[in-house]
């Protein structure tokens, strides 16, 4: 194991109620065993771009009750192609060699998991992406 595939696997955190199992697909092992353990690792990132979005949106965001502003999260993912990009890349920067050449075997069918476990992700998180007050 080379040295950036090495330090990428020990940085991620390990998720452990996930289980792989034979009887699982291809996409559904990637997703357990790359994709969940690389989201949780750039969660707070994620969250931070996120925030930067609704600011760079005017912050229309807060403006909007609860439902809406998990529609606003989904609508954002899926329809702004360039902001859906950069989360990818997020996401992939973060894939080992071999991972990567796994991922490009299906990657239209695993960048639906990846974006829709990343929406999934931040409305459960919807209370971190309030107005941060600044501290003096």
């Amino acid at each position: 194991m080379n040295n950036r595939t090495e330090s990428l696997l020990n940085i991620r955190p390990e998720i452990t109620n996930v289980k792989i199992f034979e009887s699982m697909t291809f996409d559904e092992n990637f997703q357990n065993s790359t994709l969940r353990p690389v989201i949780k690792l750039q969660n707070m990132l994620l969250v931070a771009v996120f925030r930067n979005y609704i600011l760079k949106h005017k912050n229309s965001f807060h403006q909007l009750a609860i439902e809406k502003r998990l529609l606003f999260i989904e609508n954002a993912i899926q329809k702004d192609i360039k902001f859906r990009n950069a989360i990818k890349g997020m996401i992939i920067g973060q894939f080992t060699v071999e991972e990567y050449s796994i991922y490009i075997q299906n990657s239209s069918a695993l960048n639906k998991r990846m974006m829709q476990m990343v929406i999934e992700r931040l409305k459960d998180q919807v209370q971190l992406l309030e107005v941060q007050e600044v501290l003096p």
